[in-house]
């Protein structure tokens, strides 16, 4: 079968292109000849990626792009991405971001496709863009939200053969902008088996944050929480890609706590390995985040049975049962957090050992391994 991918990035930090790359690696594998397009912005840096690339048996073509408002919408599958589009001639495409021009492209695609006798079926991953509001975009951003949701999302979402949601919180706001509840498939995003099979690391008396260091993440609460604390000795490490205002922020919080010799902070990693053997070195994972879609480190870090406290924003609550495989904290509230910290340092070692056990299980669905195999069955079924 012939697949084309089309998102936004291909290149640098991203949650989306993390999910078409291994999608893709994952169906070229059992035999699917896969075309990668996209923007040649490398995400959360200012730096250009190449044109043209092969890498794990799939092709991958990028076009130049113009931002059209915030970090995603942009305009880059223009007439040259749509000519190798067609003359690619795909049996399947699936699309990843709800309102994002391409989109609504792919469906052309298809049509024009169509009348040259070429069946091709579009399949939309959503990406959960739902509860970012007024966090983290710009006036115009906002704007444009507002239009496609009232306009063009609900005349398109009905003309996909497939709407994947890769969270179960997102498929209402979906069926309220006009989604056929028969059209969605809850498919999440996948993590490596080797989460769930590699031997535990060496454990530390630390507490740990992973993931983009951004104003959406709320490290500040975090932060505050720390002289909450009874354990006036734990150590806090924060690791990860740093958005430099907001890092400035979150320097001057430590300055002003006189927090310089508890909190480290240290460089992003991406090998699986060494993501493991981070999240293995804490005692305890905290996600303070008010706006996730699916939030992968916190999925990672259940699957190593780690002790995981996160806000109770919707996407967090989707993961974590409280006190049955993970705590949750009121959002954007550093007493209840250092509280629940407090909590978990003083229970005992049997109690804990079953929230680990009932962690690791609860994620056991987000193994790559059986999420392609979902993908594969939706992709195949007409």
């Amino acid at each position: 079968m012939k697949i084309l991918e089309l998102c936004n990035f291909s290149s640098g930090v991203c949650g989306v292109w993390t999910r078409v790359y291994n999608e893709s690696v994952k169906l070229a594998d059992k035999g699917h000849e896969i075309l990668v397009l996209s923007s040649d912005f490398v995400k959360g840096s200012k730096e250009k990626a190449k044109h043209v690339e092969s890498m794990d048996n799939i092709r991958i073509k990028r076009y130049s792009g113009i931002h059209l408002g915030g970090e995603g919408f942009m305009h880059w599958f223009g007439k040259k991405a749509q000519e190798e589009a067609l003359n690619y001639a795909p049996d399947v495409i699936i699309v990843h971001n709800y309102r994002q021009l391409h989109t609504t492209k792919a469906l052309k695609i298809a049509r024009r496709l169509k009348d040259k006798g070429k069946n091709c079926r579009v399949f939309l991953v959503t990406h959960a863009p739902f509860v970012e509001g007024n966090i983290t975009r710009s006036n115009f951003s906002k704007a444009s939200v507002s239009f496609y949701d009232k306009f063009i999302g609900p005349k398109t979402l009905k003309n996909f053969d497939k709407i994947l949601a890769i969270s179960n919180w997102e498929i209402p706001y979906l069926i309220k902008l006009g989604a056929s509840k028969d059209k969605i498939e809850y498919i999440p995003n996948g993590i490596p088996q080797e989460f769930f099979s590699k031997k535990k690391f060496k454990v530390e008396r630390k507490i740990l944050f992973l993931g983009r260091i951004s104003p959406k993440k709320k490290i500040e609460t975090l932060m505050y929480s720390i002289p909450f604390l009874k354990d006036k000795k734990i150590k806090i490490e924060i690791v990860g890609p740093k958005e430099k205002v907001y890092f400035e922020q979150i320097e001057g919080i430590i300055k002003k706590l006189n927090l310089s010799g508890r909190v480290i902070i240290s460089e992003p990693i991406y090998g699986i390995m060494e993501k493991i053997n981070k999240i293995d070195s804490c005692c305890i994972f905290v996600l303070p985040s008010r706006v996730e879609g699916m939030p992968q480190s916190l999925i990672e870090a259940m699957a190593r049975e780690k002790i995981v406290i996160g806000s109770d924003s919707i996407a967090i609550r989707d993961l974590i049962n409280d006190k049955v495989n993970g705590f949750l904290f009121e959002f954007d509230n550093p007493l209840d957090l250092a509280g629940k910290i407090d909590q978990v340092l003083e229970m005992k070692k049997s109690y804990l050992l079953k929230i680990k056990s009932s962690a690791q299980k609860s994620v056991e669905k987000f193994s790559w391994n059986k999420v392609i195999g979902k993908i594969e069955d939706t992709i195949r079924n007409k």
